[in-house]
């Protein structure tokens, strides 16, 4: 008994121990699997920067209109030439209506996963994996998937290389490490969590929030935001791709998502 139970706790540490800052730290020198080396950044990627933030911001437009109704107050509360671009992004969908009349003219309110299928022809969602003790993952649960597609984004707190981790890294299987050694935890629980809502609350103006912070519910607005649960096959080619705004210092943790990409071979229904 004791020994098994020894060998439980070995196998799960050698699972986990990549995951965990300290020794990551003290084994950069000579473990292979910490870095992965990259002659040039242009044939690392899967897609050009140019189609991600294309595809998302067609993601992005198809949710805002869905949601309008709920947008359209704190629309009201900016400087005219923000407000205008999206009487025009309005003007595209549903020619002759104004911005503050499109609220009465919205009948039908779709859910967030159902947007993302008729944007983009395929639906992603977070279940639990049908193989034993394989815990969560991501699916495709409608349409299919092109090769080489956007298909998540990782959320999560951002990690500078000095900035302290220690503690949210214990026992956290959602540290993703770049290899410029930034970090993002996508920890939806724990302290993890505490942290994203207060950086989220910290950056907050007034009305207008500068993050989603429903990826840590279990009621999702960005139907994208489940890449920290995509099973990390060896196999899998990952791009990455930051999102940020300039008006966050290099010194404060930063609370954007980053986009996953992956070749549509490596998702399994």
């Amino acid at each position: 008994m004791p020994g098994r139970l020894l060998r439980g706790l070995w196998q799960r540490w050698r699972r986990y121990k990549y995951r965990f800052v300290p020794w990551i730290a003290l084994n950069l020198g000579h473990n292979p699997r910490t870095l992965r080396y990259v002659p040039e950044e242009s044939k690392d990627k899967v897609i050009s920067d140019e189609d991600v933030l294309g595809t998302l911001l067609k993601v992005f437009q198809a949710l805002f209109i869905n949601d309008f109704n709920k947008q359209s107050d704190i629309l009201t509360m900016l400087p005219e030439p923000v407000k205008s671009k999206y009487q025009d992004l309005l003007s595209v969908q549903h020619p002759r209506v104004k911005l503050l009349e499109y609220r009465h003219h919205q009948q039908s309110i779709f859910k967030p996963e159902e947007i993302l299928y008729k944007t983009l022809g395929f639906s992603v969602a977070q279940a639990t994996s049908s193989l034993i003790s394989a815990g969560k993952g991501v699916f495709v649960t409608k349409g299919l998937v092109p090769k080489g597609a956007v298909v998540s984004m990782y959320p999560g707190t951002v990690y500078q290389k000095y900035e302290p981790i220690f503690f949210q890294s214990i026992g956290n299987p959602f540290i993703f490490r770049c290899l410029d050694g930034v970090l993002i935890d996508g920890n939806d629980k724990g302290i993890s969590k505490v942290v994203f809502r207060s950086c989220n609350g910290r950056d907050r103006l007034g009305p207008l929030k500068m993050s989603d912070s429903t990826w840590l519910t279990s009621e999702f607005h960005n139907p994208l935001a489940v890449g920290q649960y995509v099973n990390n096959c060896s196999n899998a080619h990952f791009d990455v791709l930051f999102l940020s705004h300039s008006g966050t210092s290099n010194k404060e943790k930063s609370f954007f998502q980053i986009i996953i990409q992956l070749s549509a071979d490596s998702i399994k229904n």
